[in-house]
């Protein structure tokens, strides 16, 4: 599953349908839990359960946006992040950006204990994870180098050169780019050079997709 954006509703409905039993399932969340949607604070909080439970959650380049923004505590990062969506973030932890931006600015940041705590699971995520034949990842990978030598922020933030480019041996499973940029549906993207994308775009009113491997079979909301 990828790019929950704060649909709490709609994760817990997913998860509900899939039947997600920590016995039996390895459950790969591929970030963007937070920004846009109603409440990101209970996605992080229903991510971090589900860790607890075995699933593995990686990074999205929303999470790095807000640790760029509240750990590194830059008035810039905070201007992007706000752009995208990062005051629907702070207000479920009842602040407001233009205080988190006046405080950084005058070196006054003290965030919540909840948030703190989240923040600090957030810096701790993982950016990809692989298997014997799969490689799960945000935004996707470079084409043009190993997955060992790529950056951080290639892994969060690639679109076009990765869909266009890559041909490798092991199929990656992204989220990021909604999947109606790439085939005009919310469906999950089966591409014909090794990659799927599953962003259903939930936030901006399409559905939240997991795909079940490797059966491919899909469940949405």
């Amino acid at each position: 599953m990828s790019d929950m954006h704060g649909q709490i509703d709609a994760f817990n409905a997913l998860l509900d349908k899939v039947n997600f039993t920590m016995e039996e399932d390895l459950l790969f969340l591929l970030g963007d839990y937070v920004d846009r949607g109603q409440d990101p604070r209970a996605v992080i909080k229903k991510a971090r359960a589900l860790e607890k439970q075995g699933a593995i959650p990686l990074k999205g380049n929303h999470e790095d946006m807000m640790e760029k923004a509240l750990a590194g505590e830059d008035t810039q990062a905070v201007l992007h992040w706000a752009a995208n969506g990062g005051a629907q973030t702070l207000s479920s932890y009842g602040l407001s950006m233009k205080k988190v931006y006046n405080d950084i600015q005058n070196h006054a940041l003290e965030l919540p204990e909840d948030l703190q705590q989240d923040l600090q699971w957030v810096q701790h995520l993982n950016i990809y994870a692989e298997t014997e034949n799969y490689f799960f990842v945000h935004a996707g990978v470079d084409p043009e180098k190993p997955f060992d030598e790529t950056d951080e922020e290639t892994f969060l933030w690639i679109r076009t050169p990765f869909f266009e480019g890559y041909h490798g041996d092991k199929t990656v499973i992204f989220g990021h780019t909604p999947t109606m940029n790439l085939h005009e549906s919310s469906d999950v993207y089966f591409g014909t050079n090794n990659i799927i994308g599953i962003d259903g775009g939930c936030v901006f009113g399409g559905q939240l997709n997991c795909l079940e491997l490797p059966s491919k079979t899909v469940y949405t909301v």
